[in-house]
C-alpha cells in the first residue's frame, strides 16, 4: 500500500466522521442531559433520509429545500418523541428510557419500511467524477458532503457555546437540581434540544443518503459507529463525540486493507470495548456526567 492509498484512506474516513459526528452529536446531548443513550437516532436519521426522498420524489423539491423540510419534520418528531415518552420517564432508572428509546426506533423503522418498502434509493443528484491529484482522489460530492457538515457542526457550537439555550443546556447538563433553583426552565430548554436533535441526525441521515444510498437500515448500521464514536469522544462532551468520530472512522478506513470493508462495524464495537475497559472517561475526560 502507497502513501497515495493511505492518503485516499484518509480523506474517506474524514468526510464520513463528518457526517457519523452529527448522529455522535446528537447521542451525546442527549446522554449528557437526559442521561440515557438515545437509541432512536439512527431511526432519526433514517427518518430524515426519507423524508427528503419523498420530498424529492413527491413535491419535486430540490434537495437541499428537501433537506431542510425534512429536518424541520424529523425535529418535530423527535420533540414530540420527548414530549410523549422520554419527559414522563424522566427521574426512572436509565434502562426505561434506554428500552423506550428502542422500541422508538424499531416503531419509526417499521413505519418507514411499511410505507416506502424496503427498496434501496437515492437522492435525485447529479453524478460526478471524481478529481484526481496525482492518484488522490475526491469526489465534489463529498467535498459539499464535508461542506455542509462543518456549516451544521459550526451552528450548533455556536449554539451551544455562544447563546444563552448553550449555557443554560450546560448548566442542566452539569447539574440539574443547581439549574432548577437558578430558574431556568427545563421544559422548554428539554423541548428545543430535542427540536436540534432531531435536526441534526436528520442532516446526517440526508448527508449519508448523499453519500451511498437510502435503506430503512441504514440508521441502525449507523448507530453503533455513532455510540463508539460517542463513547471514545467522552460522554456528554459535543466536542469529544467530533473528535470521536473523526478518530474512529479513520481507523475503520485504515483496517479495510487489513480486515476487509466488512469487518469496519467490528472494529467500532473493539474501539467501544476498549474505551470502556482502559479509559471510560474517552478523550475528552467526563466522565461524571454518567449516572
Amino acid at each position: 500500500m502507497t502513501w497515495i492509498d493511505i492518503a485516499n484512506l484518509i480523506i474517506n474516513g474524514l468526510i464520513e466522521g463528518l457526517v457519523v459526528a452529527l448522529p455522535a452529536l446528537s447521542m451525546t446531548l442527549v446522554m449528557g442531559v437526559n442521561r440515557f443513550p438515545n437509541a432512536a437516532t439512527g431511526d432519526f436519521l433514517t427518518l430524515g433520509a426519507y423524508g427528503a426522498v419523498v420530498c424529492q420524489l413527491l413535491l419535486g423539491m430540490p434537495l437541499w429545500l428537501a433537506a431542510l423540510t425534512s429536518a424541520a419534520v424529523t425535529a418535530l418528531v423527535s420533540a414530540g418523541s420527548y414530549q410523549l415518552i422520554f419527559r414522563k420517564l424522566a427521574g426512572r432508572p436509565m434502562v426505561s428510557s434506554m428500552l423506550a428509546a428502542i422500541g422508538l426506533g424499531f416503531l419509526l423503522r417499521s413505519l418507514i419500511g411499511f410505507f416506502a418498502g424496503h427498496d434501496q434509493r437515492t437522492f435525485d443528484m447529479p453524478l460526478m467524477r471524481a478529481w484526481n491529484f496525482g492518484g488522490i482522489r475526491i469526489l465534489p460530492t463529498d467535498l459539499a458532503i464535508a461542506a455542509i457538515a462543518l456549516v451544521v457542526l459550526a451552528v450548533v457550537f455556536v449554539l451551544l457555546y455562544q447563546t444563552s439555550f448553550g449555557r443554560q443546556l450546560r448548566a442542566v447538563s452539569d447539574s440539574a437540581d443547581l439549574a432548577r433553583a437558578s430558574g431556568i426552565r427545563a421544559k422548554g430548554l428539554m423541548l428545543a434540544m430535542w427540536l436540534l436533535v432531531g435536526a441534526i441526525s436528520a442532516t446526517g441521515g440526508v448527508l449519508l443518503g448523499m453519500k451511498a444510498i437510502v435503506m430503512p437500515e441504514m440508521g441502525w448500521e449507523f448507530l453503533i459507529p455513532a455510540f463508539a464514536a460517542m463513547v471514545l469522544g467522552g460522554i456528554g462532551s459535543p466536542i469529544g463525540a467530533v473528535l470521536g468520530a473523526l478518530v474512529l472512522c479513520v481507523a475503520q478506513e485504515l483496517s479495510v486493507p487489513l480486515l476487509g470493508p466488512s469487518y469496519k462495524l467490528v472494529l467500532s464495537f473493539a474501539v467501544l470495548a476498549l474505551v470502556l475497559l482502559l479509559r471510560p472517561a474517552g478523550i475528552m475526560g467526563r466522565i461524571q456526567l454518567v449516572r
